[in-house]
């Protein structure tokens, strides 16, 4: 048995402490806030089995131009943004070759595959079954054109990687979903992922396990950590904490907290943001408007539209365009009803360029233990990844591993 700090309480942090927890390990969770409030709060709950292709940069020169000039609704940017990202965003292009990208995703489709089964045991002993829906995953298509690449997409999934689905056409995906008003080109169902109403209240409920099986969750900020002799050392609400090991579990805050040991991590930031809308009829699942960049959710608090990526800087201010476009798009389609007044929530998905999360062992650093950059699916993969980390702590070796670890990839 061994002590472990675990730092951030967002849906990957709180997956690292249960799954350390359960080989005897003696586990603190420390966060700035309070579990599954910041970044893990406000995503559009997806567990998405159907997500075993990351996303790639495109590398054709008309989306490129639609995503400079923003005609595309996916992708809005500041210049002080990409100039920040200048050097990760051109590896992000390199890794996005149809050969790399085939290669990546070989290796992504690994972890989404079992992305629900390992969700599934800690969504019923933490009780959050009422929180699940197993209903799928909806790609609504207007263009008649993407509607026939997207049929052959989910042709191509289905034999590579056995991602299932069912494909409507626009009237019969209308009598399928009757909250649409307007008839699409198509849709591809994909049938194996599941939805959460309230992405938030699924990691407090993970915390609330982790913290009934005798962890510990303590208020701390990260910048406190420092490397001492016997390990590592952080200041808390509780005093100092020491212990062997620590996991660095802070998504996009994650690079800058290393950065003070030696590391320099390439990460593409992609901003994104919700608003929740009264909307009059209840979806019978999720949908993502492909042509308009959103993703249409029923939640706890109403129906959440969830954004494409924001290429801006950590601390850039408020900027809600593509929520307001994205919003007015799906009116078109769906009766939105009133948006529900609330604070106006925005997070950030930390991307490597390479599309994989670094999971295992800094590469000069003994207990240093990295677990991060899950682009847009880390609730997703928490779970997964976390099991992958431990495997890495114990010793362990496989492809897989390799792939995900942070010393090779580092080195670059």
């Amino acid at each position: 048995m061994a002590e472990f700090l675990v730092l951030g309480a967002g849906m990957v942090g709180v997956s690292s402490a249960l799954a350390l927890q359960a080989r005897g390990h003696q586990v603190t969770i420390v966060d700035r806030t309070g579990a599954g409030l910041e970044t893990s709060y406000g995503n559009a709950g997806m567990i998405q089995v159907e997500a075993a292709e990351p996303y790639a940069l495109p590398r054709d020169m008309v989306t490129l131009c639609k995503y400079a000039f923003e005609i595309s609704n996916d992708v809005t940017w500041k210049l002080s943004g990409a100039l920040q990202m200048a050097p990760a965003l051109w590896s992000y292009f390199r890794h996005s070759s149809p050969e790399k990208h085939a290669k990546i995703s070989r290796v992504h489709a690994q972890l989404t595959f079992r992305s629900t089964a390992d969700h599934d045991p800690l969504i019923r002993e933490s009780g959050s079954k009422h929180l699940i829906r197993h209903c799928g995953l909806v790609m609504l298509h207007r263009d008649d054109a993407e509607f026939e690449k997207a049929v052959k997409k989910a042709e191509f999934v289905m034999r590579e990687y056995g991602v299932t689905s069912r494909i409507f056409d626009g009237k019969g995906y209308q009598q399928e979903e009757p909250a649409l008003k307007k008839t699409p080109a198509g849709a591809v169902h994909y049938t194996q992922s599941w939805s959460c109403s309230s992405p938030g209240a699924l990691t407090k409920a993970y915390c609330d396990l982790f913290v009934k099986r005798g962890g510990r969750f303590v208020t701390g900020e990260a910048n406190t950590l420092q490397h001492s002799v016997s390990g590592w050392k952080i200041l808390t609400r509780d005093g100092e904490l020491h212990a062997e090991h620590v996991v660095i579990a802070l998504g996009p805050w994650s690079p800058e907290l290393v950065k003070r040991f030696g590391y320099r991590i390439p990460m593409v930031y992609k901003r994104g943001y919700h608003g929740h809308f009264n909307a009059p009829n209840s979806l019978q699942r999720p949908f993502l408007d492909v042509e308009h960049g959103v993703l249409a959710a029923p939640m706890v608090k109403g129906l959440r539209v969830t954004t494409g990526a924001a290429l801006v800087p950590m601390n850039s201010e408020l900027d809600t365009r593509q929520l307001k476009r994205g919003a007015d798009a799906l009116n078109e389609i769906i009766d939105l009803g009133e948006q529900v007044k609330e604070p106006q929530w925005m997070g950030t998905r930390p991307c490597m360029p390479d599309m994989l999360p670094l999971v295992g062992e800094a590469p000069n650093h003994k207990g240093l233990w990295f677990h991060f950059g899950h682009g847009h699916q880390g609730f997703t993969l928490g779970p997964t990844t976390a099991e992958l980390l431990v495997q890495a702590i114990e010793g362990e070796s496989s492809p897989l591993l390799e792939a995900l670890s942070p010393v090779k990839r580092l080195a670059r």
